[in-house]
């Protein structure tokens, strides 16, 4: 059991070096939910990806120059400055749009128009239509034609209504029309773009009181790939080593994490270490009682591999867990053994261990069937983790322990 249990465990130790941490927030999230599955196809377009690296230069000459390094950069898919909202070939373009213009104009622009139609008028233009589509379905009964004879019914209905349904209906379609062939006519009035003529609250946005220029970088691919995102990063990085962002502030804060997550383990271990040295005195009884915890933990982490299941800001929480809970059963039956039992399979202990492991797992295992993708993670690995350290209590440390009294 013993040479079976650590032989494994060392065997699979390569593959604590695949551990993977899934540092994209959202993957803790349902890709179900309508405002993340747009996000994410936000985020499949460069152009409308909110996953933007930004670069501070301290002028806008110098970001000009640093924009056109960058955008060589295979990892990147577009570079961004106040130069870019000046158009290229203006005078070109100019010429197309003086052409429309000529042609559009008197459309756009007519001398006379005649007046607005009364309300009369509506209603027979409203019956007209009405009757039209009726005419046009004929004895067809497919759904196009279910869905023309219910619109010529509320045209009907309208058109022999009060004057006020009208009204409403006139002004819902007449004002957006206005609207948009205002729109048409400032478009064929366009004039030269230069960077003095931009507004004001653009130009606030690109370049500070101070005269730095920001450059936006754009990655190219699936932006919320995470490959593709930490390639992304470090590429931009590398080049512009004060590149700052979305990107870079989440793939920092996993390494902060990360680092955080270790560090806290290690000191946490150093720290049940000495409260065990405190209470059990003997170095042979802390070793025991740390040992199935060490495996416990390491057989966890090997099994996430095997899996495919990555560490995420959720369920990360479950390592901690397991130090607690883990250490709490060892200690147990190294008690217990000090007290000289030697059965532990039989012991009343080994059923209240397995039954509050039992409850435990019950409690945070239930997580996994949540919907909510981090919830369901860090139920998963809960789950696994009071698998694994249950089975050290029960199996490994019993077997270390009938050891050291057989010597």
């Amino acid at each position: 059991m013993i040479g079976g249990t650590l032989t494994a465990t060392l065997v699979g130790a390569p593959l604590l070096f695949q551990l993977q941490f899934d540092f994209n927030p959202l993957n803790l999230r349902s890709p179900a939910t309508e405002s993340v599955s747009t996000l994410l196809e936000l985020m499949r377009d460069p152009r409308t990806s909110p996953n933007t690296i930004d670069v501070l230069t301290p002028s806008l000459a110098d970001g000009a120059a640093l924009a056109e390094k960058i955008d060589k950069l295979p990892e990147v898919a577009e570079t961004r400055t106040l130069r870019s909202f000046v158009p290229a070939q203006q005078d070109d373009k100019l010429v197309i749009i003086e052409d429309a213009n000529f042609f559009l104009g008197a459309t756009l622009n007519p001398a006379s128009t005649k007046p607005a139609p009364t309300d009369a008028e509506d209603a027979a233009a409203l019956r007209g239509t009405a009757a039209d589509l009726l005419a046009t379905t004929g004895d067809a009964n497919d759904a196009s034609a279910e869905a023309a004879r219910r619109l010529s019914r509320l045209l009907a209905a309208l058109a022999d209504g009060a004057r006020e349904p009208r009204a409403v209906v006139r002004r819902g379609l007449v004002d957006p029309l206005k609207a948009t062939l205002e729109q048409v006519r400032a478009l064929l009035r366009a004039a030269p773009v230069t960077l003095d003529g931009l507004p004001d609250a653009l130009v606030q946005d690109w370049i500070a009181s101070d005269g730095s220029a920001r450059i936006e970088v754009t990655p190219k691919g699936d932006s919320n790939d995470n490959p593709t995102m930490r390639r992304f990063v470090d590429a931009v990085v590398a080049a512009a080593p004060g590149a700052t962002g979305a990107p870079v502030f989440v793939i920092e804060a996993a390494k902060t994490v990360i680092t955080a997550f270790w560090q806290a383990g290690l000191w946490s271990i150093g720290s049940i270490a000495l409260l065990l040295f405190a209470v059990l005195r003997r170095p042979l009884d802390v070793a025991l009682t740390l040992a199935p915890l060490l495996v416990a933990i390491v057989a966890t982490l090997e099994i996430c591999v095997l899996i495919d299941l990555p560490l995420n800001f959720a369920n990360i929480i479950a390592l901690p867990l397991l130090l607690g809970v883990g250490v709490a059963f060892k200690i147990y039956y190294v008690m217990a053994w000090r007290a000289g039992e030697t059965e532990f399979l039989q012991l009343s202990l080994t059923r209240a261990v397995f039954f509050s492991a039992l409850a435990t797992a019950t409690a945070f295992g239930s997580l996994w069937l949540s919907r909510h993708p981090g919830t369901s993670s860090m139920g998963k690995l809960m789950a696994l983790a009071l698998a694994t350290t249950l089975a050290a209590a029960l199996l490994f440390q019993p077997a270390l322990l009938a050891t050291r009294k057989s010597r």
